[in-house]
């Protein structure tokens, strides 16, 4: 995989406490200003806190957002991919996050699992496919695939089904010609829940898949020759 330079832990853990994401926010001038603050994506993804489990290469993957005339081609080109995925799955919570698109599935989404399973059904293959093919015309990004689950079960049956939905999706997207150079795959069980376990509607939402997408080297250089830098 192509690694974009990592993030210290210490700057996540005190970014990542008050990250916002904003739907569907336009990031073309906002690339431009920002500065280095990429652990923002790692905030809309995980929630407000840096949890336990997973595989720790969340950091491989997410690097400082580029500034300057860069920045502002880098977000010119994102925010086209993410109006082309909201476009393809509109039942999907697609944000702008510095950037990279965060794009949130869960069980009213289009991508979602029965209770105990982590086979990508007939649904959510549907979506899956058209993501993918979002995806294919967009080569110069890096993927990050993160599962979480709700409360109901132990900690540790919970973090193994997260991971085990988490590499189904990145194994399912792979399977549709995308490399797997470009995955990070992460899961965090129940331990990062953005909605309220207490209530049916809260754990469904919990029950979610994220998918990061991020400008990779490629994307980067290309930018900065461009820009003249």
């Amino acid at each position: 995989m192509k690694s974009i330079s990592v993030v210290f832990l210490s700057f996540l853990l005190l970014i990542l406490t008050n990250c916002k994401a904003i739907d569907n926010a336009n990031n073309k001038q906002k690339g431009a200003v920002i500065g280095a603050t990429g652990g923002a994506i790692i905030g809309a993804i995980i929630g407000n806190n840096v949890g336990k489990g997973g595989n720790g290469e969340l950091g491989a993957v997410i690097g400082g957002v580029v500034g300057g005339t860069a920045g502002v081609l880098i977000g010119k080109k994102m925010d086209e991919q993410a109006q082309e995925i909201e476009n393809e799955i509109p039942g999907a919570v697609v944000e702008r996050v510095d950037d990279g698109i965060v794009v949130t599935f869960d069980e009213n989404s289009g991508v979602y699992f029965a209770t105990d399973k982590y086979n990508i059904n007939q649904q959510s293959q549907t979506t899956l496919n058209k993501l993918a093919g979002v995806l294919t015309e967009y080569p110069d990004t890096n993927i990050l695939v993160v599962g979480h689950t709700d409360n109901t079960g132990s900690d540790s049956y919970n973090m193994t089904l997260s991971k085990n939905r988490a590499y189904a999706v990145t194994n399912y997207l792979q399977s549709k010609g995308l490399s797997s150079g470009r995955f990070t795959t992460n899961w965090f069980g129940e331990s990062q829940p953005m909605h309220d376990n207490s209530t049916a509607e809260g754990r469904s939402k919990n029950r979610r898949v994220n998918i990061a997408i991020l400008p990779n080297e490629d994307m980067i250089s290309e930018a900065r020759t461009q820009a003249g830098n």
